[in-house]
């Protein structure tokens, strides 16, 4: 199990973040919170299965707050459009040891309704 390491920043930033971290998204602010799962392929071999990645965040809007577990490239409804991890490094290498928390660093993106 993984989890949270760090200080939290309460000041969102665009760009990449890292956990803890809180990332203006175009609307709602996302905070990274852990890592649930990262069994991806590493880079520097063929994988049969390709793994996933799963990282939990809290989505923060006006007067209230979610939790979610995304995966990336998949939406997740988030009140008026949808939010997604759209990257997350670094990526696993067989050639270095487990990907330390303080290493991480995603990328999301929020598409606003109508």
């Amino acid at each position: 199990m993984l989890f949270l390491i760090g200080c939290a920043s309460t000041r969102p930033v665009e760009g990449p973040v890292r956990l803890g971290q809180m990332a203006a998204v175009n609307g709602p602010r996302v905070r990274a919170d852990r890592v649930i799962e990262d069994s991806r392929c590493p880079t520097d071999v063929q994988c049969v299965q390709a793994g996933r990645l799963i990282v939990r965040v809290t989505v923060f809007g006006g007067g209230w707050s979610r939790q979610f577990d995304l995966q990336p490239g998949v939406p997740v409804h988030v009140a008026d459009g949808s939010l997604t991890l759209v990257e997350a490094t670094p990526l696993p290498r067989t050639t270095r040891p487990r990907t330390r928390m303080h290493a991480y660093s995603f990328t999301f993106n929020f598409q606003g309704g109508l």
